[in-house]
């Protein structure tokens, strides 16, 4: 059964009495913080990466460089850790992989958007995003023009139209290649699951919602995109999707997919990141028809391609271990330090301060920009 979908709608207000409303909210609170300090792959990230920013400094040290990692990815912006823009590197790709895909200035006006989604064959539902973004900042899938609309008028920052790609999987492929060989590595692979209920005939979508510790945790936001439509009754197996954006941090469940990894499926990517000039390491965002689509190498849409500040995101499988995870995550900084050395060796320059300085109080300046 394909699961349905919720439509936006406005939120009411309860019925209940204040102070059971706030019983009930302070219970949710906790329960919330019980859920987050059981589970690690809900620490804040200054948490987990703790270890590798102890390890960031060690590897800075050896290389006399802070940004050492600008040069592993030598065509994009910092090597793709900050600041970098999505449709640079998407243009970088062969246009048998990815969706069509259209940039939106600030500045652009609304009447030459409608015109060139026109003339590309873009039509809705869309996914807008910013273009440079991250951790699902800013990502939402539109259904109408008054939605696009409204999501031009509050964007501070350039952003994406992208096709809606409704193939069923979304996975993340890591990737990365040493300068001057042909042959890559596939170190990590996870495959998305989207937020979603399934119905029993009696409980609400939003008495389901409480039932569910992921979707718990996201209460807040749905209540406010969904509304009234989180108090509908869904039929007995009935499967809700309650997010169709596949980011960690609107509930998407993280799985290790890492037994898909074959020299087939390697030679694929080679083949798809070799023509990519300057790139070298990083994870692909992408969407597939299946998995036998996916080693045949068709049906393949790229949604994302991110640099030095991608993860291996198998690691946020429910149960990981920290102590693997952690292994995971310095070896992948390895390997990040030695091709951005080996492209330093063949004259490649690390980022300066200066201009490290200059995309930081760029992306600050974006993301508070007045509407």
């Amino acid at each position: 059964m394909q699961p349905t979908e919720l439509t936006i709608d406005r939120p009411v207000e309860s019925a209940l009495p204040a102070p059971t409303v706030r019983l009930a909210r302070q219970s949710r609170a906790i329960r919330s913080l019980l859920i987050r300090l059981g589970s690690w792959e809900y620490w804040p990230f200054s948490i987990v990466y703790l270890p590798v920013f102890g390890y960031w400094l060690y590897l800075s040290l050896k290389a006399r460089s802070l940004f050492f990692f600008s040069a592993a990815n030598p065509s994009i912006e910092s090597g793709g850790l900050l600041g970098e823009s999505k449709i640079d590197i998407l243009d970088r790709i062969s246009g048998e992989f990815k969706p069509k895909t259209l940039f939106v200035a600030v500045a652009d006006a609304l009447h030459t958007v409608w015109t060139q989604m026109d003339e590309g064959g873009i039509t809705f539902p869309i996914i807008a995003k910013p273009d440079a973004g991250e951790r699902g900042w800013g990502v939402e899938k539109i259904e109408h023009w008054e939605g696009l609309v409204n999501y031009a008028q509050q964007s501070p920052v350039d952003f994406l139209i992208q096709e809606y790609v409704d193939y069923p999987l979304e996975l993340g492929v890591f990737y990365y290649r040493m300068p001057g060989e042909t042959r890559g590595t596939i170190s990590s692979i996870v495959q998305k699951e989207f937020l979603s209920v399934t119905g029993n005939g009696h409980d609400s979508i939003d008495a389901l919602i409480r039932q569910n510790d992921r979707a718990l945790l996201q209460l807040d936001a749905l209540t406010a995109k969904f509304g009234d439509r989180l108090h509908r009754i869904p039929a007995p197996g009935e499967p809700v999707l309650l997010m169709p954006i596949g980011n960690h941090s609107r509930g998407t469940t993280f799985l290790n997919a890492n037994p898909l990894i074959t020299p087939d499926l390697e030679r694929l990517f080679d083949r798809i990141s070799r023509p990519i000039d300057g790139f070298y390491y990083g994870r692909y965002d992408l969407r597939c028809r299946s998995l036998a689509d996916l080693r045949a190498g068709r049906h393949i849409r790229i949604l994302e391609l991110n640099g030095a500040g991608a993860e291996p995101a198998h690691i946020y499988q429910p149960g990981f271990s920290i102590w693997t995870a952690w292994g995971v995550l310095l070896n992948h900084w390895r390997v990040l330090y030695e091709i951005s050395r080996e492209n330093h060796r063949r004259g490649i320059a690390y980022m300066t301060f200066a201009e490290a300085r200059t995309i930081y109080r760029r992306i600050q300046t974006t993301k508070t920009k007045p509407n």
